[in-house]
C-alpha cells in the first residue's frame, strides 16, 4: 500500500489551511442573535475554521449545558473546570433563536457533564423538543458526548426526535489515553451501536495529524463501520494554544480524499473527509444518506 505525502511542518500551516474571515450581513446577523440570547456556540468555544462560511450562510452549532467541560482531552479549546449549575431556560432561548435565524437544520453539541446524575439527558431532551416544536420543519443532528455507560441517560438524549445522532471518536485506539485520557475507544464504539440498535442515523469524526499512521485511520473505519455507523467525518487538527497537544502532521489534501474512498469501500454510507472538515461541516447533507 502506497501512502500519500503527508507535511511535516509544525511552524506554518499549509496554504490549504487558509480561511477566509468571518463577515458579512449574515455572519451579523447569526452573532447578534448568539450575544442577545446568550448562547453558547461550539464554533466559538472550539475555535472552528468554518466560523465564517458557516455563520456567513445564517446557520451555527449550538453548545448547551454551559461552556465549562468536566473533561480535559488535549486537543479542545472548550475550557476545562467545575461548571457552574445548568440554565433551565436554556432550551427555550435555544428554540426561539433557531426559530428566528429560520434555520433549516439544526446542529446541538455540549460540553461533558460528567457531575451530573443523567450527564445532562434531560436538558438535551428537552432542547430537541422545544426546537420540534417552535420549528417543525427544521432537522437536527445532535452532536452527543460520552456517557461513560449510562445507557438510559443516552436513551433520553437520543429520543425526542433528531434525526442524526453523533458522537465523536475524534482520534485512533492507539492515542485515546493521551489525547482523550478520560475516554475510552470500546465505549464510543459500544455508544454508537447502541445510538443505531435505538434506530437512529448514526455519525462521527475523528480528527488526523495527531500521529495516527493509515493503517490505524482503516482499522478505526472498520471498527465503525462493525458498530454500525453510516457517516464520518476527517479533518485536520490544528492546535489550538501551546498546551495544547502538538499537530504532529499537517495531512495532505490528496490523503483526505484516499481516506474518503477507503471509508466508502468499507461500508460507510457517507463519508466528509478534507483538511477544514470539522463534525457539523455540511452537517445538512447528512440527514439522508
Amino acid at each position: 500500500m502506497i501512502e500519500l505525502p503527508v507535511v511535516e511542518n509544525k511552524k506554518k500551516k499549509p496554504d490549504w489551511l487558509r480561511v477566509k474571515l468571518p463577515m458579512g450581513e449574515n455572519y451579523r446577523k447569526v452573532r447578534k442573535l448568539v450575544d442577545e440570547h446568550k448562547l453558547h456556540t461550539i464554533c466559538q468555544s472550539g475555535n472552528c475554521p468554518n466560523m465564517g462560511e458557516c455563520w456567513g450562510e445564517g446557520t451555527a452549532t449550538f453548545m448547551i449545558l454551559g461552556n465549562t467541560c468536566t473533561r480535559s482531552c488535549s486537543f479542545c479549546a472548550v475550557a476545562t473546570g467545575r461548571p457552574n449549575e445548568y440554565d433551565t431556560d436554556e432550551p427555550r432561548r435555544v428554540a426561539e433563536s433557531i426559530q428566528k435565524m429560520e434555520v433549516k437544520h439544526a446542529v446541538i453539541t455540549s460540553v461533558n457533564r460528567d457531575e451530573l446524575k443523567d450527564r445532562g439527558a434531560a436538558i438535551w431532551h428537552e432542547t430537541v423538543k422545544r426546537i420540534k416544536e417552535l420549528s417543525p420543519s427544521t432537522t437536527i443532528e445532535t452532536l452527543i458526548p460520552d456517557v461513560k455507560g449510562n445507557w438510559e441517560a443516552l436513551e433520553v438524549m437520543i429520543s425526542a426526535g433528531q434525526e442524526v445522532v453523533s458522537h465523536n471518536m475524534e482520534t485512533v485506539k492507539r492515542l485515546y489515553r493521551p489525547v482523550r485520557p478520560q475516554a475510552k475507544y470500546e465505549r464510543s464504539l459500544e455508544q454508537i451501536l447502541r445510538t443505531k440498535e435505538y434506530g437512529k442515523r448514526t455519525k462521527s469524526g475523528i480528527m488526523l495529524g495527531l500521529g495516527e499512521t493509515v493503517d490505524e485511520v482503516h482499522e478505526a473505519m472498520d471498527h465503525l463501520v462493525e458498530n454500525g455507523l453510516d457517516i464520518l467525518t476527517l479533518g485536520q487538527y490544528l492546535q489550538p494554544t501551546k498546551m495544547h497537544h502538538e499537530v504532529i502532521e499537517f495531512i495532505h489534501p490528496d490523503q483526505f480524499e484516499a481516506y474518503k474512498e477507503e471509508g466508502l469501500k468499507r461500508g460507510l454510507k457517507y463519508v466528509e473527509s478534507g483538511p477544514l472538515v470539522r463534525s457539523s461541516y455540511h452537517a445538512e447533507r447528512h440527514v439522508n444518506v
